[in-house]
């Protein structure tokens, strides 16, 4: 066994949204290293092929992010199978393609719904237990899309921008405890999330040929060809959940760290351009 194996091996990991995608893919990979896994899922039946797989290492329980009971019978059920929890994705995520003005009301709320408040009801009801114990890690799933809003997915940028908001922040709260917080903010990655992970405004026709249309096209076409392994994205992340010297902020793939890298530049040089004007603000 490797070195990196080694440290893995026996770490309690509890993930939701485990039933396919980068969940699924993060599950297999602790379990390969060693590490025990509590596998949940809103429906408990897509995961149980874990339990049977590697009985000894995997819980399975219901977790829906938006049910604050699920949530906590699921940590409770956790902490009394394995005794505790070292680290805790927060993948559940809910994808929705459409400018701001397609998207109704009730489409908004279900996206904040499962991306931020699901998320913050995760991590406060780990919490007690990890800052109790001095020790522990959120790896919390962003994307891209939480550094750079793009056109046409306005409400999926929003709720990303406000995870990592929350998470930076979060970081600092928990870092005197010995709790650390890792940002995952993945590209385009060989998921589900492209394809029936993802949902679709109703069209307005003038947004047709804007880029808000655009990237609506483009959603459509890249299910199932986007360039990066979601294995290779996995071990990355379970070598260096909790790690010393692991950044804030992981981007992976090459589109992410482009995109994220040019983003910044971009901001600089507007600081840059415009300081003298934008300090001038004293009395």
């Amino acid at each position: 066994m490797t070195s990196t194996a080694q440290d893995q091996a026996g770490r309690v990991w509890l993930i939701t949204g485990t039933s396919t995608g980068f969940g699924r893919t993060l599950a297999e990979t602790v379990l390969a290293r060693g590490g025990r896994v509590v596998a949940t899922a809103r429906d408990v039946s897509a995961v149980k092929d874990l339990a049977e797989r590697a009985p000894e290492q995997v819980l399975t329980a219901r977790l829906d992010v938006t049910d604050e009971g699920s949530v906590h019978r699921a940590v409770e059920a956790a902490i009394a199978r394995f005794g505790r929890i070292d680290v805790v994705v927060n993948n559940a995520g809910h994808g929705l393609v459409g400018a701001l003005e397609e998207l109704s009301g009730e489409q908004v709320r279900e996206v904040m719904e499962t991306n931020v408040f699901g998320v913050m009801t995760v991590t406060r009801a780990v919490l007690p237990h990890m800052r109790a114990r001095r020790h522990g890690c959120f790896v919390q799933m962003s994307s891209v899309g939480g550094v750079v809003g793009n056109p046409g997915h306005a409400i999926y940028a929003t709720s990303k921008f406000a995870l990592e908001g929350m998470s930076e922040a979060l970081a600092g709260e928990v870092a005197p405890f010995g709790i650390r917080v890792v940002i995952v903010e993945p590209g385009p990655f060989r998921t589900e999330f492209a394809g029936r992970s993802m949902t679709f405004a109703e069209p307005i026709a003038d947004y047709r040929v804007t880029p808000a249309g655009a990237l609506r096209a483009r959603f459509r076409d890249q299910d199932g060809n986007q360039p990066n392994d979601p294995a290779k994205a996995a071990a990355i992340i379970v070598d260096l959940a909790g790690k010393d010297g692991t950044p804030l902020r992981l981007p992976l793939g090459p589109e992410a760290v482009g995109r994220i890298r040019e983003k910044l530049q971009r901001q600089l040089a507007d600081l840059d351009q415009w300081e003298s004007t934008l300090v001038d603000t004293r009395y």
